[in-house]
């Protein structure tokens, strides 16, 4: 979803027996929406308008879609399209190698040495 087109109105309908999140900016979509089959249209005038993701999150919590089906229409809306977090590849593992220290160090007394 990366636009930035604002929408006025959101609601759901059902269409071959499947609901969906629907919008548009303006609540005569209905008679567009019943022509075209759909059944159950719910659409609210929301006052604004909103993204697509804040309309869906906005009719969320309105009486209109407090039914499971509407509810579980719009959260899973949110779900599928709410963008996800980026995950950092996989590095690969970094392997180790072994360091020997020296066998024997020689230590010379410096007479000049500020130590």
């Amino acid at each position: 979803m990366a636009t930035d087109k604002t929408f006025s109105v959101a609601g759901i309908s059902k269409l071959n027996g499947d609901y969906k999140v629907r919008f548009a900016n303006d609540i005569m979509r209905i008679k567009v929406l019943a022509k075209s089959g759909h059944e159950d249209i719910r659409l609210a005038d929301l006052e604004g308008e909103f993204t697509k993701m804040d309309a869906a999150k906005l009719i969320l919590g309105m009486d209109e879609f407090a039914d499971a089906i509407a509810q579980s229409t719009i959260t899973e809306y949110i779900e599928d399209n709410t963008p996800k977090a980026k995950t950092a590849p996989a590095k690969a593992p970094v392997k180790a190698k072994a360091v020997k220290a020296p066998a024997k160090v020689a230590v010379t007394e410096n007479e000049d040495a500020p130590f």
